[in-house]
C-alpha cells in the first residue's frame, strides 16, 4: 500500500487542471491592485467615510471599508499567496505597505467620466501608483525608516491584479450601439498595462467581466420587461451578451499585449464562468434565489433609509444587489485561483510564468514518474513476498504453534471469501 500511495502522489502533477510540477512557485512578495468597489478595501471609505454595519459583519465583525459583509476576491488572493490583506493607498494612520497596496476605489472606471462626481479612473490610479513608487524610492535614498514600505526590488517581483471595467460597461448599456464602446474602453485599459510595464511591473493577473445581467440591482433598470429576454436563472440575456463580448475583446487585447511586452506574464482570468456557475448551482450549494440580495433598505419614521442587518448573509450570493457576499466570494475564489479558468492555465501561485509547461515536458515527467514508481512498487512487492515466505516457513516449522492450530476442521478459506456477508464495507 505504501508503494501504491507513493505512486499516486508522484504522478498527480495537476493543480486545478494545470500541470505545474516542472515550474517553481513565484513567491510574490507583494500585491498591487487596481479596481472599483469589487476590490476596494478602504479607498472610498478613506475619502468619504466608512459605511457602517452590517457591512463587514460576517468576517471582520466591524466595517472594513469593503462593499460586502466580509472578504472580497482580492482578500482571498492575498490569503492564497500568504500575504496580509491589502491596505488602501488612501489610508493614512497605521498603514503598512510592505506587502503592497490597493489602488482600487469604489465607483472607479477605466475611462474618465466627466459628468460623474467620482473623479477616479484607471489612469489616475496608475498615476497614484507611480507617485507611490517614486516616494518609496526617495525614502530609501534618503535613508529614512522604511519598515512599513516595500523593498525596491519587490516592485518588479510583485503581482499586479485588475478587477475593473464594470462601471464602464454598465454605463455603455444606456447608450446606442453599446458594443461600439468596448474598443475604446479596452484601448485605455491596455495603455494602463503598458504604463505599469514601463514602471517595472511584470506579472499581471486580470479578471474579466462577470455576468452583469445577473446582478439584482441591474434588473431594476429594466423599464420594459416585455422587450427583454431572460435565461433559466432570470438573468438578462442582453446585458450578459454585452459582458461576453467585452470579455472576448479583452482576451484578444491581452494576447496582443503579450506579443509587445516581451517580459510580461499576463494572465486572463475567466471570473464570468465562475460567477455564472455559482448562480446556476445556487440552490444545490445552499443559497437562496441568486437574484435576491441580503441587504434591504427599510425606512425609519424620520424617512432616513438604513440597511436591515437581520439577513443571513451566508444564504445569499449577492450582498447589496451589486456586490457579492463573503460566502459567494469564497467559492468564486476557489474556482479561479487554481488556474482552471485562466489563460494561460496556471494557478495564481505560478502566474509569473508566461506559459504552462510544454506538453512534451509534462509527458516526459509523467513517464519518468511512472517508471520510477513501478520499479519502487515492484521492489516493495518482492520484499513483501519474501517477508510472507519467511513467516509461513517459521509457522510451519514451529512445534509450539502449528499453522492450523485453532482452525476448525473443514474450513475452506477461499470459499469463505466468496460469501458476500463476509465483507464489511467501511472497515
Amino acid at each position: 500500500m505504501l508503494a501504491i500511495a507513493m505512486f499516486v502522489s508522484s504522478v498527480v502533477i495537476v493543480v486545478g487542471g494545470t500541470k505545474v510540477k516542472s515550474l517553481p512557485p513565484c513567491n510574490f512578495p507583494a500585491i498591487y491592485n487596481f479596481g472599483d468597489s469589487n476590490s476596494d478595501t478602504g479607498g472610498f471609505a478613506a475619502a468619504f467615510g466608512v459605511t457602517g454595519l452590517p457591512y463587514g459583519k460576517t468576517f471582520f465583525g466591524k466595517p472594513s471599508g469593503r462593499a460586502s459583509d466580509g472578504r472580497l476576491l482580492i482578500d482571498f488572493i492575498a490569503e492564497q499567496l500568504g500575504l496580509p490583506y491589502l491596505s488602501a493607498y488612501l489610508n493614512s494612520i497605521g498603514t503598512n505597505y510592505s506587502h503592497g497596496a490597493n489602488f482600487a476605489f469604489g465607483g472607479a472606471s477605466i475611462r474618465q467620466m466627466h459628468d460623474q462626481l467620482n473623479p477616479f479612473y484607471l489612469r489616475l490610479l496608475t498615476t497614484q501608483y507611480a507617485q507611490f513608487k517614486a516616494r518609496v524610492t526617495g525614502l530609501y535614498n534618503r535613508g529614512k525608516n522604511t519598515s512599513r514600505l516595500p523593498r525596491l526590488e519587490d516592485f518588479s517581483k510583485a503581482i499586479y491584479t485588475y478587477e475593473i471595467g464594470l462601471n464602464d460597461v454598465i454605463r455603455a448599456m444606456f447608450v446606442l450601439n453599446s458594443h461600439e464602446q468596448i474598443p475604446d474602453i479596452l484601448n485605455q485599459f491596455a495603455q494602463a498595462i503598458r504604463d505599469l510595464y514601463k514602471l517595472g511591473a511584470r506579472t499581471f493577473w486580470i479578471l474579466n467581466m462577470g455576468p452583469i445581467g445577473c446582478l439584482p440591482i441591474n434588473l431594476n433598470y429594466i423599464l420594459n420587461r416585455t422587450e427583454e429576454s431572460f435565461d433559466q436563472n432570470g438573468c438578462n440575456n442582453r446585458w450578459n451578451r454585452m459582458a461576453v463580448e467585452y470579455n472576448k475583446q479583452l482576451k484578444n487585447k491581452l494576447i496582443k499585449l503579450r506579443r509587445k511586452l516581451a517580459e510580461a506574464a499576463i494572465t486572463y482570468v475567466d471570473v464570468y464562468t465562475a460567477k455564472y456557475r455559482l448562480i446556476c448551482n445556487a440552490k444545490n450549494l445552499g443559497f437562496t434565489n441568486p437574484l435576491k440580495y441580503c441587504i434591504q433598505y427599510i425606512k425609519k419614521k424620520n424617512g432616513i433609509k438604513v440597511e436591515d442587518d437581520q439577513c443571513n448573509a451566508s444564504a445569499f450570493i449577492s450582498w447589496d444587489g451589486t456586490h457579492y457576499t463573503d460566502a459567494a466570494n469564497h467559492l468564486i475564489a476557489k474556482s479561479i485561483l487554481n488556474g482552471s479558468l485562466s489563460d494561460p492555465p496556471l494557478p495564481i501561485t505560478h502566474a509569473c510564468h508566461k506559459h504552462a509547461p510544454p506538453r512534451s515536458d509534462v509527458v516526459k515527467s509523467l513517464k519518468y514518474g511512472i517508471l520510477v514508481n513501478l520499479l519502487g512498487m515492484g521492489a516493495a512487492i518482492l520484499g513483501m513476498q519474501a517477508t510472507v515466505g519467511l513467516l509461513v516457513a517459521k509457522a510451519l516449522t514451529s512445534l509450539a504453534t502449528p499453522y492450523y492450530q485453532g482452525i476448525s476442521l473443514g474450513y475452506r478459506p477461499m470459499k469463505a471469501l466468496d460469501r458476500r456477508e463476509d465483507y464489511h464495507f467501511g472497515h
